[in-house]
């Protein structure tokens, strides 16, 4: 089946999210789409699958003009569409959600549970996907949930896939066997359109690139195109995708801890008796795939959330019972993982975010008064020193970009003496150019002492920045490895293989993605 876009166009109010996009699929091929997060590939991507009405423009499926109301038309066209956030109904067995809303039914109308399991384990043995049908979803691991939602798209049919950031909650073993089953069904004559802002996994599996910046299309790429070309398109200029710093320097330990456990709201056990220490003028990288307890470690270090058993020390002081401001004036930076929830306060100016921490000390206080003259002030010399691209720091921060939004709160945040440096997912959602910048910003303070931790589930970015790395499965920690530790080692322990495991099964096996690297720096050498 060949699909086309023609001028799709769509608008949330002034914003124009995709702008006469123009797009061809052809029958079995993989597509990708490429471009930075709130570049426009998701709604473009919702425009086809029938969940937006576009402004201007044309779908056709094989040269057929056709309108979507909704997702079932888009689904009875032959187009599936698997979320980034799965559309799957934890208590339910896989075949009960692979037949949710198409339930095929028997005398009496009682759903056909026994056809259900028919459908799945028929596409589970033709691609391999080694599904039980009567496995609860909510025991699935999450590359397992993956394939349930594929199973479910091709089991109505699909003939062209949407895999929207498919490898975003993947461990790189998981993403390897993707890899593998978009291989399978493209030789099967399935098209995919392979949403990412991955350039590592572009490469190894694309036929055709589409590259998508600020909702316009701004070029085709080859799959052999360089990491380096391929950002440079995404960006709009030349960046660097490496991370310059030399060897670590670590000073004596400065934050001890021992035996932390906290639990959710509902009483699960998120983390589970951690200890682990960091010391002056290092990186530790906590890696894991998302929902592993990372969240909930961080939080209660910054007094966000009660841990139920163990201490958090920071240069002999215990910080386990202090209130979140008590924490940060003993001198603890903290960037969140979401930045629009916890990280800045929409309405309120950059010049305003900028000082959420201080407000009420001096120089940015008199008394009960703001001093609006210092606020200002510090505004304007931060916007200039972490290049935060804004026409006036009396605007509002939501009219920043993302990247602009998290250098300003890496600016409010690391504009004071620290003690403690904590960033949880630094770069989520900021364009590569921006990465480059925070990166450099991290190492800096590293450099000057201060002992830091990164939260992040981009292994990229862990191997990139982290002195040593401490890998955690299901609240405990798995193990702790130096920086440059083998990618596949921190894939398997993320998925909750102990290290020397890891490393003993590591030694027989390459990732498709490592294999792919491989064979591109032997081009390159020819």
């Amino acid at each position: 089946m060949k699909l086309e876009l023609r001028g799709i166009t769509k608008r949330f109010g002034a914003l124009v999210a995709n702008d006469h996009i123009d797009l061809v699929v052809e029958p079995g091929e993989v597509h990708a789409l490429l471009g930075e997060n709130g570049a426009g590939k998701s709604t473009l991507m919702n425009v086809l699958y029938g969940f937006y009405d576009p402004d201007d423009g044309q779908i056709l499926v094989d040269g057929v003009p056709v309108e979507f109301a909704g997702p079932g038309d888009a689904m009875a066209a032959g187009i599936g569409m698997v979320h980034q956030h799965f559309m799957l109904v934890p208590v339910f067995t896989v075949a009960e959600n692979v037949v949710l809303g198409y339930e095929p039914v028997k005398g009496g109308g009682l759903i056909d549970l026994a056809e259900a399991r028919r459908r799945v384990k028929e596409i589970s043995d033709r691609f391999g996907f080694d599904v039980d049908p009567d496995a609860l979803v909510e025991d699935l691991p999450v590359g397992a949930q993956q394939r349930v939602e594929i199973i479910k798209a091709l089991s109505r049919d699909a003939k062209v896939l949407i895999l929207d950031e498919p490898t975003a909650v993947l461990t790189p073993q998981e993403t390897d066997e993707l890899i593998a089953i978009m291989r399978q069904l493209k030789a099967a004559g399935t098209s995919i359109v392979f949403i990412t802002h991955k350039l590592r996994e572009v490469r190894a599996v694309a036929d055709r690139i589409t590259v998508i910046r600020r909702g316009k299309v701004v070029g085709a790429a080859r799959p052999d195109s360089s990491e380096t070309e391929l950002a440079s398109l995404m960006v709009g200029r030349s960046v660097s995708l490496g991370v310059e710093r030399a060897p670590a320097q670590p000073g004596a330990v400065a934050l001890q801890v021992r035996g932390l456990s906290v639990l959710d709201e509902a009483g699960v056990l998120q983390v589970d008796d951690v200890s682990f220490d960091v010391a002056r003028g290092e990186i530790v990288a906590i890696a894991g795939v998302q929902g592993n307890g990372q969240t909930e470690l961080t939080e209660v270090i910054l007094g966000l959330e009660p841990a139920v058993a163990g201490s958090v020390v920071l240069d002999g002081t215990e910080l386990i019972g202090r209130s979140v401001k008590d924490v940060l004036l003993a001198g603890v930076g903290y960037v969140p993982e979401d930045r629009s929830a916890d990280g800045v306060v929409a309405d309120f100016s950059v010049a305003e975010n900028l000082v959420l921490d201080l407000f009420d000390q001096a120089p940015f206080a008199r008394g009960i008064s703001l001093d609006l003259a210092a606020i200002q002030e510090n505004a304007e010399r931060r916007a200039v020193e972490f290049d935060v691209r804004t026409q006036s720091v009396s605007d509002a921060v939501s009219t920043l970009s993302g990247g602009n939004q998290q250098k300003v709160v890496l600016a409010r945040e690391m504009s004071r003496p620290l003690r403690l440096f904590i960033a949880s997912q630094p770069t989520r959602g900021v364009d590569v150019g921006s990465i480059e910048f925070v990166h450099k910003r991290v190492v800096q303070e590293r450099d000057s002492g201060t002992p830091v931790i990164i939260v992040s589930t981009e292994l990229d970015e862990v191997l990139a920045l982290a002195d040593r790395i401490v890998v955690m499965y299901r609240g405990r920690i798995v193990g702790t490895v130096p920086g440059g530790t083998d990618r596949d080692v921190l894939g398997l322990m993320m998925a909750g293989v102990p290290q020397a495991e890891a490393e003993a099964q590591a030694a027989t096996h390459h990732t498709v993605l490592g294999e792919a690297d491989i064979e591109a720096s032997e081009e390159e050498s020819k």
